[in-house]
């Protein structure tokens, strides 16, 4: 079952975002979530987060998406859907979950007004890239991101 986070989610969500993006301790994670219930994560765009319950109630999978202004090859002239994450608990992936998954971000960014929908990944994460592009995400680009301390 897909459905918006609630406050109750949290602490089983937390785990699954640390997953995702390990920098991140699972406190930094959960606080994140706290602000994102609250509407404080982003005071320009709206941030929803939907949740995937399997028929245990188990909470093994997420996806989070936004509106940004401009995301690369998307018409600028209109904010885009923006994938910021999409997990699924490796036991339960290639079963529909991420699709599902998906397909209600894609519902959330419509009725925002969005005509298209964008997303990243890392150069090295295969599975990612598989993933996007089954679901119809066409590669726009490639990049090495710098920085050099002045």
């Amino acid at each position: 079952m897909i459905r918006p986070i609630a406050t109750s989610d949290v602490a089983r969500l937390a785990p699954l975002r640390h997953a995702l993006w390990p920098k991140g301790s699972v406190d930094e994670h959960a606080a994140e979530l706290d602000a994102i219930l609250a509407g404080e994560w982003s005071t320009i765009y709206p941030y929803a987060v939907f949740v995937y319950d399997d028929p245990d109630a188990n909470l093994i999978g997420f996806a989070e998406v936004t509106l940004r202004s401009r995301a690369d090859d998307c018409d600028p002239s209109r904010p885009a859907g923006y994938l910021e994450g999409w997990y699924v608990s490796e036991s339960h992936r290639r079963r529909g979950a991420g699709r599902e998954l998906l397909r209600a971000a894609e519902v959330w960014s419509r009725a925002q007004g969005c005509t298209e929908m964008a997303s990243d990944t890392w150069l090295d994460n295969e599975i990612s890239q598989q993933a996007h592009e089954s679901l119809g995400f066409a590669v726009v680009d490639r990049c090495v991101h710098y920085k050099k301390t002045l």
